[in-house]
């Protein structure tokens, strides 16, 4: 059985770290900020490999917790990442206005078409993942209009979606088909993009909003970074503490669950699930991974915020981290190109199913794609793909 996978990460069209100058702390990206950042999409690049081409969680052991950690909260780790570069290329913490303001949008723009294009053309490769890139097309132009709002109205908006959406979705099932997984290879309608793929922007921007929200943060200030992680800690609590007290306080919650996850109806795994709401609502009570309820987008976003968090203090807090994870910070400044090598690595090997692999298989991946990025990176500020990126979004300079 074929797993659901999860997101690539999305580079932010800011300069590299080498390029970048310490600013004031008033709003502030230094260099230890933005490192920070490759920390975290390096870490959840090997987490959606673990997904992709790991063990399977079943195993049990510490290799099948590991396994089990990375389902779906790396993809929701990508998401709020994505949000991240929205907000560094339209502004940081006070949008651009006027001419750079416009020429910030163009950007996004740009980069969402590419990413539709080239996610539409992995998807076409038929290996046995539902590729992200268009779906991540999609958010970027769906967050656009919200640009220029502050950390609090984003916060404000990423939990009324996070609130509606799911619900929404839900009821909006029997009008668009059913929660159903598209078949692999075949490449992504609207329909499929907003509401019934692999990652429904229905159930799924509220990540993106919520990294825009961070980012309009000042994480230079020790004060913000501490409230930030009891932020996380607290959306986490509730989110899977409140999925585990709901479905025992809710009658016949619990045994339609367990009913829904031994069937498709609860898989996410499956290319032909009908999604974690399944036959019955009682699915809405769920935080498991890709499940798109509530509960889950709410723990979700809070392990994302607390990794990321953590990735910033230790960086800035221990400056000899950066040369110890400097490997994985390596993959992590070119984690589009490392998504796009791994799905055509698959692609090439022909592996017809992508899931359950022998642990050396995984580790073959991590370890190419980190000696591959590390070499890169001692010659170039940036990945290949990012650098075709940068160029195709510098057409936006043009705008007048």
């Amino acid at each position: 059985m074929t797993r659901h996978p999860d997101s690539p990460p999305l580079p932010a069209d800011a300069p590299r770290p080498e390029r970048e100058r310490s600013e004031p702390s008033t709003g502030a990206w230094d260099v230890g900020r933005l490192i920070g950042l490759d920390l975290a999409r390096g870490l959840a690049v090997f987490g959606m490999y673990a997904v992709h081409v790991g063990p399977a969680p079943s195993r049990g052991g510490v290799i099948g917790f590991l396994m089990e950690l990375a389902q779906g909260r790396s993809s929701a780790l990508f998401a709020v990442l994505a949000g991240f570069a929205v907000a560094l290329i339209t502004g940081r913490r006070t949008a651009k206005t006027g001419l750079a303001g416009r020429q910030a949008a163009a950007k996004v723009v740009i980069r969402a078409v590419i990413l539709i294009a080239l996610g539409t053309a992995l998807t076409m490769t038929g290996t046995p993942v539902v590729p992200i890139l268009a779906f991540y097309g999609l958010f970027f132009l769906l967050v656009l209009p919200l640009r220029r709002l502050g950390a609090r109205p984003l916060a404000l908006i990423a939990a009324g979606w996070a609130l509606v959406g799911p619900q929404l979705l839900y009821a909006l099932k029997p009008v668009v088909g059913g929660r159903v997984f598209p078949s692999y290879g075949h490449a992504d309608g609207p329909v499929s993009l907003f509401f019934t793929g692999g990652y429904p922007a229905l159930t799924w921007v509220p990540f993106v909003i919520a990294g825009m929200a961070v980012a309009r943060c000042d994480l230079a200030a020790t004060v913000v970074r501490i409230r930030l992680a009891l932020t996380g800690v607290a959306l986490a609590v509730t989110g899977y503490g409140g999925s585990w007290l709901a479905v025992r306080l809710v009658p016949g919650a619990a045994e339609a669950v367990r009913r829904a996850e031994q069937g498709p109806g609860m898989s996410s795994v499956s290319p032909d699930s009908v999604g974690i709401f399944g036959d019955t609502p009682a699915g809405m009570l769920a935080s498991a991974p890709h499940s798109e309820a509530t509960l889950s987008i709410v723990a979700a976003t809070g392990v994302a915020i607390l990794v990321i968090t953590a990735c910033l203090a230790a960086v800035d807090a221990f400056p000899g981290l950066r040369r110890l994870a400097g490997p994985v910070i390596a993959v992590g400044s070119m984690s589009l190109t490392a998504y796009v090598y791994h799905i055509v690595a698959i692609w090439l090997l022909d592996t017809e199913e992508a899931t359950a692999q022998p642990l050396y298989v995984l580790l073959g991946f991590i370890a190419s794609v980190t000696v591959l990025a590390t070499l890169w990176s001692r010659f170039f500020p940036r990945g290949p793909l990012e650098w075709l990126m940068g160029r195709a979004t510098g057409l936006a300079r043009h705008i007048r």
